[in-house]
């Protein structure tokens, strides 16, 4: 939200915020990727974009780009970030500029409203907005499969929030995949199984 947007570093286990920045009130913060020894931030309206230092949380530098920021995760030689539509862009890691595109359809329909990213073993998981369902999707675009989190947070035990599903983060060196939700107040883990199930489809 504008006004209330900020990065944080949170002990997982407790929620405890250990760390934190806070946007000016003029921005609303999106998805961000750790890439290297930085922190890559969107901003859903302003067309800026923020690179801080992942350990101190500084701010580096800023960049531009024209569209609305959505989501943002990485592979080993670009930055990918989504912006509402059915298209991921590609981006220079270096300059942040437009390198390429990707188009993401399933079963040749179109994916649109496609949100936060994240990179996992070669595929990009992304919320789809206002779906409580993860799209796979391939290299190509193509979606290989769907991780279904209908029901997952439980409404009359955490609060009746109406936000929706809306954060994924994968942890590269443990293979534990963890997903939120907007303004959700708990972060669930999700069992391997479920994933491996989904991508074979």
């Amino acid at each position: 939200m504008y006004g209330e947007s900020s990065i944080r570093k949170v002990e997982l286990e407790t929620g405890k915020i250990l760390q934190i920045y806070n946007l000016p009130e003029r921005y609303y913060g999106e998805g961000i990727t750790i890439y290297k020894d930085t922190i890559i931030q969107l901003t859903l309206e302003n067309e800026t974009g923020f690179i801080y230092d992942k350990n101190t949380f500084e701010l580096i530098r800023d960049f531009q780009y024209t569209s609305e920021g959505w989501g943002i995760t990485h592979n080993e030689s670009s930055i990918i970030m989504s912006d509402g539509t059915s298209t991921l862009r590609l981006l220079d890691p270096a300059t942040m500029k437009t390198t390429g595109r990707i188009k993401v359809s399933d079963n040749g329909v179109p994916v649109t409203m496609i949100n936060e990213l994240e990179y996992v073993k070669g595929k990009i998981y992304a919320n789809i907005w206002k779906k409580d369902k993860i799209a796979i999707i391939e290299p190509d675009g193509q979606v290989s499969g769907w991780i279904d989190l209908k029901g997952l947070l439980d409404r009359q035990k955490y609060g009746n929030t109406s936000e929706v599903l809306n954060g994924i983060a994968y942890d590269d060196r443990t293979g534990r995949l963890f997903v939120t939700g907007k303004l959700w107040p708990v972060i669930f883990e999700i069992d391997k199984g479920l994933i491996k199930s989904a991508i074979q489809r």
